[in-house]
């Protein structure tokens, strides 16, 4: 088995270091070459950023038991024991009627409402995450075990296990039991099916491991497929319906699923730009919202999440453009000089925490990989520096960016 491990983990090392997706005007202007090593230049960077920080919060986790769903309950949830309950973050009590209905207040979140499910869910990915990237860049055995021990109690073992179905996902009491917008809260199940990806290719994880975790996501993908909930999300024209997109296909993936990454894409060009963007590159169903700011990058973290998954030879997403110019690069376009300088922002200024500077997205490191964006590299790299270490990187959408390095992982 050693010898095994010696072999293989340089050869995930190698991988890691593969060829991703470039845009097509850099290929016109500089050799495969020479791109190539622009682009591992970036890869090297992040490792050295995020070795130590990663390597040390991997070890403080290897001495946390699991804390599924089954760990906590409330009493206006409708669900099981093993059913994922949330409640609508902007809806609160109704002061005219504390008894009655809640009533919705955009963009305050209420401090009240029931989220241990949520800080759950959020914790298993930061977990197994964060694990997986220190195998990665360690090879060492301990952190495949310690993913494994969460990643069976949430999905295999019969007591602990979820439940694959979102039915009861951001209630609102007085009004529903679950709700298709629900289906959101389980976005950060993206970063835990990449972890699989690459924990399915070590010599200390089963077949039969990756078997049962993977059965889970083949229900869950079930689900949100055929739940009327689920139908209701896909056609959202919002940034619900991107992230609908972005989780299918990140599951997809995992599963060689065909068929549902070929919904994805076919989604991508014939709803998500046409209908959420227009000519500047803006989502205006974003800006009419109370945090107008940080929901277009909510929104253009969904479609870069999307694109990681989907772009190959057939279908470049980063690239792909309608005849008047809409695409993720126009997108892209369009938010980079209010990251830069959030005073030109000319819209409506978000009501929760506009004070606060523009922060280090995911986002920002997809497109300096996928595009060799020396800008968006230089960007990521420079408000990550001013970040707040593992807090920050905690409550982002996909918090390990070791796990996304290589784009050539297959199921």
């Amino acid at each position: 088995m050693k010898m095994i491990t010696k072999i293989l983990f340089p050869l995930l090392i190698i991988l890691f270091l593969s060829n991703t997706n470039f845009a097509k005007s850099k290929l016109d202007k500089m050799d495969h070459k020479e791109l190539q090593l622009s682009v591992d230049s970036m890869k090297q960077q992040i490792i050295a950023i995020e070795r130590d920080r990663v390597i040390i919060r991997a070890n403080k986790f290897l001495t946390i038991q699991p804390e599924t769903v089954t760990a906590f309950s409330c009493p206006r949830s409708e669900g099981g024991k093993h059913d994922f309950f949330s409640e609508g973050p902007y809806w609160w009590p109704d002061k005219e009627n504390p008894n009655g209905p809640y009533i919705r207040h955009d963009g305050i979140r209420n401090p009240d409402r029931f989220d241990h499910h949520d800080s759950s869910l959020s914790d298993f990915s930061w977990i197994v995450s964060s694990e997986t990237s220190a195998y990665v860049l360690t090879g060492d055995q301990k952190y495949v075990k310690a993913a494994l021990l969460h990643l069976n109690a949430w999905f295999v073992d019969t007591a602990t296990r979820m439940n694959p179905s979102l039915n009861y996902a951001q209630a609102i009491k007085g009004i529903c039991s679950g709700r298709g917008i629900g289906i959101i809260d389980a976005v950060p199940l993206i970063d835990v099916a990449q972890s699989v990806m690459i924990l399915a290719q070590s010599p200390y994880a089963s077949k039969k491991d990756i078997s049962g975790i993977k059965d889970w996501f083949k229900q869950f993908l079930g689900w949100l497929t055929t739940h009327p909930y689920g139908i209701d999300e896909m056609n959202a024209e919002n940034n619900h319906g991107t992230w609908w997109h972005s989780q299918v296909a990140a599951y997809a993936r995992l599963l060689a699923d065909q068929k549902s990454l070929q919904l994805c894409a076919d989604f991508y060009k014939n709803k998500l730009i046409p209908k959420q963007m227009v000519a500047n590159g803006s989502f205006p169903l974003e800006l009419e919202r109370t945090n107008p700011y940080s929901y277009s990058q909510f929104n253009l973290e969904a479609m870069a999440s999307l694109a990681w998954s989907l772009s190959d030879k057939s279908f470049d997403i980063w690239n792909y453009a309608m005849p008047d110019g809409r695409g993720l690069n126009k997108g892209l376009n369009f938010m980079y000089p209010y990251l830069v300088d959030k005073s030109k922002w000319p819209y409506n200024k978000d009501i929760s925490h506009w004070e606060n500077p523009p922060s280090a997205r995911p986002f920002m490191l997809f497109a300096a990989l996928a595009l060799d964006n020396q800008e968006w590299f230089s960007m990521w790299k420079s408000l990550d520096e001013k970040s707040k270490g593992d807090a920050s990187h905690k409550s982002m959408t996909f918090k390990n960016p070791i796990i996304y390095l290589n784009t050539n992982l297959k199921p």
